[in-house]
């Protein structure tokens, strides 16, 4: 097992990021239940859109449960969810590896980071107030999608895109794109690292080496409980046929039935 945690310093080539161009926020981004509305929109309001998921039928000889790390064959795969009855399902060409139990990444061979694209699924608890002065300043954001959202649009040091309504399969979520603020210095950080989002308090789950790095999440509301799938590349000159096979398999997360 290869934990984020124990990988941090080597973040800048575990976490590579693929770009979305994001537009608008639905309805105020407000969501029902909650006294605190999500970023409002500074750009116009954008359609809903319902990512692509997966066929309802499957042969299940033919989904398999992720492992832990190694190289993986193509084929859909099962992510459990922490407190969540039901897993995530992804669909992976060839060449794929995993990390860590719930994060894949792809090598090209072209560039000379180790990992160039890479997907990680998860739900982490604590998001950095700052991102440059991380230590000792990581908030509870609790279970709700909201509240994730809200933290990371709120976070110093970094920027993200106005949220925008996303259906995944049978699941309400927002889209947004994450990345550092360009006047950032981030050798001068803590660490020289950002820390965006960690899992507990005792380390960083989610951190930025380069002012090059970038995410696009998709946060989903698992009947009351909060998961995400991030997606990425490690800088422009990955080779775009690469980014684009990230890109859908980012699109074929799909969870299981809300009814």
């Amino acid at each position: 097992m290869r934990p984020l945690e124990l990988a941090a310093q080597r973040s800048r080539h575990l976490w590579p990021l693929v770009t979305i161009a994001l537009i608008g926020c639905l309805g105020g981004c407000e969501y029902e239940s909650n006294d605190v509305p999500l970023p409002p929109a500074s750009s116009p309001v954008s359609e809903a859109h319902t990512v692509p998921t997966l066929p309802e039928s499957r042969d299940s000889r033919t989904v398999s449960s992720l492992p832990e790390s190694g190289d993986i064959d193509a084929g859909t795969y099962l992510v459990p969810v922490a407190g969540h009855k039901e897993p995530f399902e992804i669909t992976v060409p060839g060449g794929w590896f995993a990390l860590d139990g719930n994060s894949l990444a792809k090598d090209d061979p072209a560039h000379p980071a180790e990992w160039a694209v890479y997907l990680t699924l998860g739900s982490p608890d604590y998001v950095s107030k700052d991102a440059c002065n991380w230590r000792g300043a990581l908030a509870d954001v609790g279970p709700a999608d909201w509240a994730f959202i809200r933290a990371m649009a709120a976070q110093s040091s970094t920027a993200s895109t106005p949220p925008v309504k996303v259906m995944v399969g049978d699941y309400p979520g927002f889209e947004f794109h994450h990345s550092v603020e360009g006047d950032v210095d981030v050798n001068a950080c803590d660490g020289g690292q950002l820390c965006i989002h960690a899992r507990h308090t005792q380390g960083c789950s989610r951190l930025y080496s380069t002012q090059n790095e970038h995410e696009t999440y998709r946060v989903v509301d698992l009947n009351g409980k909060r998961a995400f799938v991030a997606v990425g590349y490690i800088d422009a000159s990955i080779n775009p046929e690469l980014m684009r096979e990230a890109h859908a398999v980012f699109d074929s997360m799909r969870f299981g039935s809300a009814k």
